[in-house]
């Protein structure tokens, strides 16, 4: 059964590669579901055609009928209730037509919401200039938690930009980043 799962993405050379991972807790295994990339790829043109773009998509078969729940986002303004009405009636049409999921299943659309948790590359460039919520253990420069806009992220770090002073936080010692509401 999949309880823990989350769509990754990397970014090699301007190409996205998309991926969902299932975790296990007790035996820290690791599986790529191969469905995602091909959910991916029919509800990219559909929410790009509505002016959204994908954020996430989770797959939870542990429930009966399973859930598929794809969060998109609008880029220049808040992500409404008419934006995911218009997605799920467009995606819903192609998934059953696609027969990507064989028999019945349940389609969620929603919006990321503002405590949502960054975790990947994609969500730290498409998150770029919001408030954010970094929290360090051990503490970083005698504190565990950092408010600031979300500048960047690499290899090494984090950016902020807190009343125009950039910090720079190691990525070894965060815990979390979370969208600050």
């Amino acid at each position: 059964m999949l309880k823990n799962c989350r769509l990754f993405s990397c970014f090699p050379q301007d190409t996205i590669y998309n991926y969902l991972i299932i975790q296990n807790p007790k035996s820290k295994i690791q599986v790529t579901y191969p469905v995602i990339p091909q959910i991916l790829e029919l509800a990219t043109p559909i929410a790009k055609q509505l002016g959204l773009e994908v954020v996430e998509i989770v797959f939870q078969t542990n429930r009966r009928p399973p859930v598929l729940r794809v969060d998109i986002r609008h880029p220049n303004r808040d992500t409404g209730l008419d934006d995911c009405e218009q997605m799920s009636r467009a995606l819903e049409e192609i998934l059953d037509t696609s027969d990507v999921i064989p028999g019945a299943y349940v389609l969620e659309i929603s919006s990321p919401g503002t405590s949502r948790e960054l975790v990947n590359d994609r969500e730290f460039i498409a998150f770029k200039g919001f408030n954010i919520i970094v929290k360090t253990e051990p503490p970083y420069e005698s504190r565990k938690e950092w408010r600031g806009q979300l500048q960047r992220r690499d290899e090494t770090a984090i950016h902020i930009n807190q009343k125009g002073r950039t910090i720079i936080i190691p990525r070894e010692c965060i815990v979390s980043v979370h969208l600050d509401g």
